[in-house]
């Protein structure tokens, strides 16, 4: 039995195209893969920048709440150190004021100023001034920290309004 070339050759153009439909299959597979790989890549290289910054924003805001933390740690030992001198005499808290002048008569027989000492906070007001000093210096530092934190991360943004800022 021979075969017509004709049909050899049929047979060779159909074999060469279900090769080259496989070949062709290959190819936009291989070329899919690429791309996905390519994508991820570039999604690995965004999240790596992203975990990046964040690291350094997260470094930033310890820092600064430890400046901030170690700041409001000094201002309190400091007032207690002052409230602790002055609980065992060693400093008193004056207050500047002025005290009204008396009426002296001449029959009463005082000839001279009854307290001379200056003006000083009463023992129950020493405590409330106490508390208003640690409260100060708490407010201090938050708003210290509250202005660095706006600084290191909250960009200016420029003007594009015309206005005047």
């Amino acid at each position: 039995m021979t075969i017509s070339p004709i049909r050899a050759l049929l047979v060779l153009l159909v074999v060469g195209l279900a090769v080259w439909f496989a070949f062709d299959q290959v190819l936009e597979q291989r070329n899919s893969a690429r791309s996905e790989r390519d994508s991820a890549q570039q999604e690995a290289s965004g999240l790596r920048e992203a975990v990046r910054i964040s690291g350094e924003r997260l470094a930033t805001a310890a820092a600064n709440d430890l400046k901030h933390t170690q700041g409001l740690s000094n201002d309190l030992k400091s007032n207690q150190a002052l409230r602790d001198s002055v609980g065992a005499g060693d400093q008193r808290l004056r207050v500047q004021a002025t005290c009204p002048a008396t009426d002296v008569r001449a029959n009463s027989g005082a000839a001279g100023v009854v307290d001379a000492r200056p003006a000083e906070l009463s023992p129950d007001a020493r405590s409330d001034y106490f508390t208003l000093l640690d409260q100060l210096a708490l407010s201090k530092r938050m708003i210290l920290g509250l202005q660095d934190h706006i600084r290191s991360f909250c960009p200016t943004q420029p003007n594009t309004s015309g206005a005047p800022q």
